[in-house]
């Protein structure tokens, strides 16, 4: 079970008792002991009763607590509590066993982003905390994430991480797929992963307008001597009413559209966009709208989803759409 404050104080309480080798603790001393340490850190405290210490000791006791092994003397009607292993301590084993499985799983959470460099470090971590918590080996990995450990690129995203963090400003050689490679001078400023490619956002010096490259085409990067100039841009603001990266001169638009019935389920349960409203339905469709800005990754989304989503307005966009499945058609005629 998590351990809250009150408890971690009584535990450590308890603890500097057992390992007192100076003196001995029945009950009544050790609720004396608890209680006091539970009116230090909060003086409105109302202590706790003998059943509560009895539940503690036996939590210490268990495996999913610390595994302690007690040594208890009988005197009479006392009884006194010590660790049977003198050198024993919990500050030698900080967390207990359930704890230990619960960061083992989030570390092997985090160490399913394969081919992120800014994420080695879990793998480092992992064999040190095996040998200092005894985590053991874990036979089944329990997720499983969506990634491209071979995408190109992926090399640079430890490097441009830090020169985001540290503010550093690059030089980029970036060769597009259609042109010649060209250097240039970039404060970087965010990055964003989409349809499983990552984007870097920033600025050259010589513009005021902000650019994305893909990290697939870049071909080096590295750090120059040259005053980064920092941006207000909050980029969870500036992604809000577009989907993809794209980010195009224009305003915020109400895209209609009807999707089929048997689709809908889908689109409810993994909205397009966080935008996306339900209007009204017929016996063939759901009629819906997003409220963003159209660029061509909507455009190539709702192409994705075929026969199933008819755009209705505005006509310009539904017209956009229409080209583009005339242009496919011709391939197939």
């Amino acid at each position: 079970m998590p351990i809250n404050k009150n408890a971690l104080i009584r535990y450590q309480a308890l603890d500097r008792c057992f390992s007192n080798p100076g003196r001995r603790y029945n009950i009544t001393t050790l609720l004396e002991v608890c209680n006091k340490a539970l009116l230090e850190y909060n003086p409105n405290s109302e202590g706790i009763q003998k059943r509560q210490l009895y539940e503690d000791i036996r939590f210490m006791e268990s495996s999913q607590g610390y595994g302690v092994e007690f040594k208890k003397i009988k005197e009479g009607r006392n009884t006194y509590y010590s660790y049977a292993d003198p050198s024993f301590s919990i500050s030698n084993n900080p967390i207990n066993e359930l704890e230990a499985e619960q960061l083992k799983s989030a570390m092997l959470v985090l160490s399913r982003f394969k081919g992120m460099p800014q994420f080695e470090w879990v793998n480092e971590l992992l064999p040190k905390l095996d040998q200092t918590f005894m985590l053991g080996e874990t036979q089944n990995d329990i997720m499983s994430f969506e990634n491209n450990p071979y995408l190109k690129g992926l090399e640079f995203l430890g490097q441009l991480f830090n020169s985001i963090n540290h503010k550093k400003a690059i030089e980029i050689t970036y060769k597009p797929f259609d042109k010649d490679k060209f250097t240039i001078n970039f404060f970087p400023y965010h990055l964003k992963q989409f349809n499983s490619r990552w984007f870097l956002f920033g600025r050259n010096p010589d513009y005021k307008s902000l650019t994305n490259y893909p990290l697939d085409r870049i071909m080096e990067i590295k750090e120059i001597e040259l005053l980064y100039e920092e941006t207000e841009i909050n980029f969870e603001e500036y992604f809000e009413d577009v989907i993809g990266v794209t980010i195009k001169e224009g305003r915020v638009e109400t895209i209609e559209m009807k999707v089929s019935k048997k689709l809908w389920p889908y689109i409810e349960t993994k909205p397009l966009h966080g935008s996306q409203k339900k209007k009204h339905t017929d016996i063939e469709y759901v009629y819906m709208t997003l409220e963003v800005i159209p660029n061509f990754e909507l455009e190539k989304l709702i192409l994705s989803y075929g026969d199933d989503i008819e755009v209705l307005s505005p006509e310009y966009f539904r017209d956009k759409i229409r080209f583009r499945l005339i242009e496919c058609k011709k391939h197939y005629d």
